[in-house]
């Protein structure tokens, strides 16, 4: 649930208000958490920076969702931070922590922003928080330059691909909008947006027919194999039935033939499968 504003304004006073601190008091109170457990100072490493959060947060007001929503997931980053934090290590915590900040805002934005979820690899999330500054930027300093060409200069210099570009691009374009709105506004006659989806794949009934015929050809295939002999079955095999059909060189060295006898093999047989497969039925003359 949102705050109210006052609440947030309050929360916003208290957070300008609260000292800053000091190098050796930042790092004692980030030892007495670390190795006591002293939520007091927690309480004050957290407060000192809570500023910090906000002043992130505030660079995720442009996605829509609300400040007080921004500004505890930073909260909680920035809690992650302090239980994570090494104050042996010779760099101050506001450093540390706004990695952590910045991190739990951005996976607050991307799983609230759109009901579809995004990508969340890590080139997916710049591409999403860096797409509009990048093809502004990109605009203002190439000025005219087409849709493809500025499609490709964000894709090289993100690391992702174009489609990738092309498809973030049209998801930030426009709110999400539901399958089952009307095709046109308070038509509901128009039906809705869902049946003006179009489906490429081939229909229920074309894909069983397809499969009962395919099931059918291989019978007939197999059964008409039989009139071949060894030579001119192995000739088939490894000309006709591969995933990828040997050259006639390659089956007459292992034969042990010119290439040429191969051909005139391989044309016999073919023959002979042609006149075994029409001896047995008229109508197979449209699958040989």
């Amino acid at each position: 649930m949102a705050q109210p504003p006052s609440e947030r304004r309050r929360l916003v006073r208290a957070a300008m208000n609260a000292p800053y601190l000091e190098r050796e008091e930042e790092r004692a109170l980030a030892v007495r958490w670390r190795e006591q457990g002293d939520e007091a100072a927690l309480h004050r490493l957290t407060a000192a920076h809570m500023r910090l959060v906000i002043a992130m947060a505030a660079k995720f007001r442009r996605y829509g969702l609300s400040p007080a929503d921004l500004i505890q997931e930073g909260h909680v980053g920035l809690l992650e931070a302090a239980s994570r934090f090494e104050p042996e290590r010779d760099v101050r915590f506001s450093t540390y922590a706004s990695w952590w900040i910045r991190a739990a805002i951005q996976d607050f934005v991307l799983r609230n922003w759109s009901i579809v979820r995004g990508g969340t690899s890590s080139q997916q999330k710049s591409l999403f928080f860096n797409l509009r500054r990048l093809r502004a930027r990109l605009l203002q300093e190439k000025g005219e330059i087409g849709e493809a060409a500025l499609d490709a200069e964000i894709a090289a210099r993100l690391g992702v691909s174009v489609a990738d570009v092309a498809m973030m691009t049209a998801r930030l374009s426009g709110p999400d909008a539901s399958l089952n709105a009307p095709l046109f506004d308070r038509d509901e006659a128009s039906g809705e947006r869902q049946d003006a989806l179009v489906d490429d794949r081939p229909d229920a009934d074309e894909t069983v027919g397809g499969r009962i015929d395919g099931e059918r050809r291989r019978r007939w295939l197999a059964e008409a194999m039989g009139v071949l002999d060894e030579r001119e079955l192995r000739i088939v095999r490894e000309r006709r039935l591969g995933e990828e059909g040997e050259t006639l060189v390659t089956i007459g060295r292992r034969l042990g033939i010119s290439k040429e006898r191969v051909r005139q093999i391989e044309a016999r047989a073919l023959e002979k499968l042609r006149s075994a497969l029409l001896a047995r039925e008229p109508d197979r003359a449209a699958f040989v």
